[in-house]
């Protein structure tokens, strides 16, 4: 068990990191109402009122509240979290599989019964592994190794497919690899890229990032976008590559990266999720527009440290 101080800094990461992520799922999520995005680009203002978050950012507290618990992914308490928070509010997005695999977490049964049963017995490939991970890699940030097998566990319980785990992995170690060098202020896109491939499993994904690797960090973001995937498919492979792609672009400016992500449409809150979960992890908390956090609703986040 990592020591009181240690622990307090790991704990105060991933806060971090659930902060970037959760304003980024906020603040996509608004562009799904009619006329917002052509009104914030004509405006250049960000969407007016409340911003509510969807499952990407409940499924992200239930990952927080168990870091800070059990200082590692306990996956049955994981699986518990998933599935009370789903009950408590189901309205909140989630996707179809999700519906039918919460609700039976919520009411007891065994994750292993279920994940990697879905989508006729090879798993969820699903985004969802990827979209609330960021607080594992920011809390584990000083050994990558670590951070690939807690990220792992943190996706089996719900996306048992390689795509899907080996897309959780990837998110979590940009988190990581940006939460390591925020005291340095040594942020270069293409290094962040590369310690991601190095970690991510050989598969499709891996090459995906590859992919990624190739297109400038000055490059337009419909063309990476349409040469990467924007998220309309929902999956790892079409989400993830262009997400690790525009936080490489714009590791100083977390606005910045989540505008680039509206700009190109998709699943617009999962994809912010995403890149505000590692860019916050790069430019700390003062990065995070004040307005921005204000604007995202209230989070509720239970735990047993006192002192949170």
């Amino acid at each position: 068990m990592p020591e009181m101080i240690d622990l307090r800094n790991r704990i105060d990461r991933a806060k971090l990191a659930l902060d970037g992520l959760s304003v980024g799922d906020a603040f996509g999520q608004q562009f799904f109402a009619k006329g917002m995005r052509e009104w914030c680009l004509a405006s250049k203002e960000p969407p007016p009122g409340r911003w509510s978050v969807t499952d990407d950012t409940e499924m992200a507290i239930s990952i927080f509240e168990t870091l800070a618990i059990h200082q590692e992914i306990d996956q049955d308490a994981l699986a518990r979290r998933f599935g009370t928070r789903y009950l408590n509010d189901a309205s909140r997005g989630y996707g179809p599989a999700m519906h039918r695999l919460l609700k039976e977490l919520g009411n007891g049964t065994d994750w292993r019964e279920h994940s990697r049963y879905l989508f006729d017995g090879v798993g969820s490939f699903g985004n969802g592994s990827a979209m609330r991970v960021a607080p594992v890699g920011a809390f584990f940030a000083d050994d990558f190794d670590t951070v690939a097998k807690q990220a792992a566990l943190s996706a089996e319980v719900t996306h048992a497919h390689p795509d899907g785990i080996a897309g959780a992995i990837s998110v979590a170690i940009a988190s990581a690899w940006c939460a390591q060098r925020t005291a340095t202020r040594s942020l270069d896109g293409r290094e962040m890229l590369n310690a991601v491939i190095e970690y991510t499993p050989d598969g499709a994904m891996r090459h995906a990032i590859q992919e990624a690797l190739d297109v400038p960090l000055d490059e337009w973001e419909y063309t990476a976008a349409n040469l990467l995937g924007n998220g309309s498919q929902i999956t790892t492979l079409d989400t993830v590559p262009f997400c690790l792609w525009c936080a490489a672009a714009h590791l100083e400016s977390y606005s910045d990266a989540l505008w680039a992500a509206m700009h190109v449409e998709g699943d617009i809150d999962t994809n912010c999720a995403i890149i505000g979960g590692i860019v916050a992890c790069a430019v700390g908390q003062s990065g995070i527009p004040v307005d921005w956090l204000r604007s995202r609703e209230s989070l509720v986040v239970e735990t047993q440290m006192s002192d949170l």
